[in-house]
């Protein structure tokens, strides 16, 4: 698996790209860069409108215009949130692939050939320069002419030496500019062939995706739907965030979607000028109307993505759409961080196919479907998703309280393999849970496998995790670090962690860079334990004495 993390600090946004082919990736993180882009020229757009018009305003003295047209904008943001099922109906259905190939031409310019040289005129003896000046003395007396006539001669000779002296540096100068030529061309070339061939193997690449999606490959069609969320327009405040599962042999899809809290959505409902004043007050939506607008905004989300993923399905891969909607938001009973699945529902693709989408109420539609949700989405009410997101393995087994164990004297690396695995297991539980994160944990193994996995709900950079640990006394290898790379991959995980007693090569930490790879030394794993409040010790030589030098994990 390759990702791109990519971010617009303009915008506050950042997404982490995903798949199997690099140059797909690359051209899913270009797509959205551009509308990123797209949006942060809007708001410039829309901020510079605003104050030109502020200016207009105070230099005519008009503020009831300004307060007019933020007015205006406030309404259209609102309208907006109510029309998206609608606007998504009347886009046409995208070619996901035609934008992925690269049809661009070589956009070095050719070499241009050396031009040659004027010739230099070739002096002439004939010349007045170069012809004798007799005079009358010359005329008369031989010996005056004799020298005269040598004289011109000579000026005659230095002239023609010149000539040729410089007839030849500038023949020589173009051989050197041919030359170079040549070889800027040949260089040319080749950087055409390389660029073409380059070219060839990224479209090489994205037919491949297209067959392994019409071959309902699992990666293939999480990663196509994945592209038809990411390309659909939303207004800022989404975060347009989803994880998507499914299943090759029933067609059974699942997406987990990020909707935005309710204080995201726009607020502003009006701008009045205030004339007794020469102010303006802005008027905000009550909370009711925020509530509705809020509801009928996530029904029209959930009916949106199935309809946008439904008939972008030229594979006719998917059999039906479980959509979860999600939100992470600050629960006002307490203050704290929280996250709930607050409407869920199923879509078959025979029930899509009797929807008239252009004429049903969104929440009628929803309910007829058979969706769960609270009376008020915006109360942020969990609900039980229809299907999950599987996590479910048979490897996992209950946790064991290891750490419980552990006393400042501990030395954790002479402490019993299998203990040792529990031990980081429990670290880590402990870690993520604090987040709303879940940690399941394997059975201990001495086979290099998984130790523990973890879910993090974060929809920036959480995922699947997996985690190892190698209770080492000697340096870590870089073949461990390159199987936690490899388990990641077959595990289908955001995030691999290598957790160790000792310390890591410098060939591991070279191997790691650049890769969703995490390694934590001896030192790592003991302040990680002292912020929960195990602190504790490492001792490589102890253990060593002790017997238990044999690197296991």
């Amino acid at each position: 698996m390759y990702f791109i993390d990519i971010e617009h600090r303009g915008l506050g946004k950042y997404r982490r790209v995903q798949g199997r082919d690099r140059r797909v990736v690359e051209k899913k993180a270009q797509a959205q860069r551009q509308v990123w882009n797209e949006q942060w020229e809007r708001r410039l757009q829309i901020e510079r409108s605003r104050d030109e018009r502020a200016s207009r305003a105070h230099l005519a003295a008009s503020k009831k215009e300004l307060a007019a047209s933020r007015t205006d904008e406030a309404q259209k943001e609102i309208a907006e949130l109510g029309s998206l099922l609608a606007n998504a109906l009347t886009q046409q259905v995208q070619d996901v692939f035609s934008p992925l190939y690269d049809h661009s031409t070589y956009s070095a310019p050719r070499p241009r050939r050396p031009r040659r040289p004027q010739p230099i005129p070739e002096p002439s003896p004939q010349e007045p320069d170069y012809r004798p000046r007799l005079g009358l003395l010359g005329l008369l007396l031989p010996s005056v002419r004799a020298r005269r006539q040598t004289a011109a001669a000579v000026r005659f000779a230095a002239a023609h030496a010149d000539w040729v002296d410089a007839t030849s540096k500038r023949n020589k100068v173009f051989d050197l500019d041919k030359k170079e030529y040549a070889a800027d061309v040949q260089a040319w070339e080749q950087g055409k062939l390389a660029f073409e061939d380059e070219q060839r193997v990224a479209n090489a690449e994205v037919d491949d995706f297209r067959q392994r999606y019409r071959a309902k490959d699992k990666a293939a069609v999480e990663e196509y739907i994945d592209l038809i969320l990411s390309q659909s327009d939303y207004p800022q405040c989404f975060p347009k965030q989803s994880t998507i599962a499914f299943t090759s042999e029933t067609g059974v899809t699942i997406v987990d979607y990020e909707l935005p809290p309710v204080d995201k959505l726009p607020a502003l409902k009006a701008v009045k000028y205030i004339q007794s004043r020469d102010a303006l007050d802005e008027v905000y939506l009550k909370e009711h109307e925020i509530g509705r607008i809020y509801d009928n905004a996530m029904y029209q989300t959930a009916l949106r993505t199935i309809h946008e993923v439904m008939i972008s399905d030229e594979a006719d891969a998917i059999t039906s759409i479980t959509f979860n909607g999600w939100v992470s938001f600050t629960d006002r009973s307490n203050g704290k961080p929280s996250r709930s699945c607050i409407l869920s529902v199923q879509c078959t693709k025979q029930d899509f196919a009797q929807l008239n989408l252009a004429e049903v109420d969104p929440k009628a539609c929803f309910r007829a479907l058979k969706g769960v949700g609270s009376a008020s989405l915006a109360g942020m009410a969990p609900v039980v998703p229809i299907l999950r997101l599987n996590k479910a393995d048979d490897r996992f087994v209950p946790a064991h309280d290891a750490i419980a164990g552990i006393e400042e004297a501990t030395n954790i690396a002479a402490i019993p393999w299998e203990e040792f695995e529990y031990l980081v297991r429990d670290i880590f539980e402990k870690e993520f849970s604090s987040n709303g994160g879940e940690v399941k944990i394997t059975r201990a193994s001495r086979d290099h496998g998984v130790d523990a996995i973890a879910f993090d709900p974060d929809p920036i950079r959480g995922g699947k995790i997996v985690i190892q640990a190698k209770r080492y006394t000697n340096v870590v290898g870089v073949s461990a670090v390159r199987d936690l790379y490899g388990t990641l991959i077959n595990e289908g995980a955001s995030r691999g962690i290598l957790v160790t007693t000792s310390q890591y090569g410098a060939d591991s930490y070279a191997f790691a860079k650049n890769k969703p790879l995490t390694l934590l030394d001896g030192g790592n794993l003991l302040s990680l334990l002292e912020r929960h409040g195990h602190p504790a010790r490492i001792d490589l030589a102890e253990a060593k004495k002790l017997g238990t030098s044999r690197d296991s994990g």
